[in-house]
């Protein structure tokens, strides 16, 4: 995928991650999580024997959405403690 489509990709998935944690974090930061979140859902897929972010496609984007969840509440996680 092209630099563009990452950053597309990260937005879209970034801020559905954000709509549902209900987090306000501006769409920067979207981008931001939702590529880190591509990266983190593959990762975590792999444990699972499963493979990670193949494309622009649904399964690729369902991975984002996961693994900018579990960031946006790591994140959470960490700043309480912190």
């Amino acid at each position: 995928m092209g630099i563009i489509l990452w950053i597309i990709f990260g937005a879209l998935a970034g801020w559905i991650a954000s709509a549902i944690m209900k987090s306000n974090d501006g769409v920067l930061m979207d981008i931001v999580i939702g590529i880190v979140g591509a990266i983190l859902g593959g990762w975590i897929m792999s444990f699972f024997g499963q493979g990670g972010i193949s494309g622009f496609n649904i399964y690729s984007f369902l991975i984002a959405i996961f693994g900018a969840v579990v960031l946006i509440a790591i994140v959470r996680a960490v700043r309480r403690t912190a």
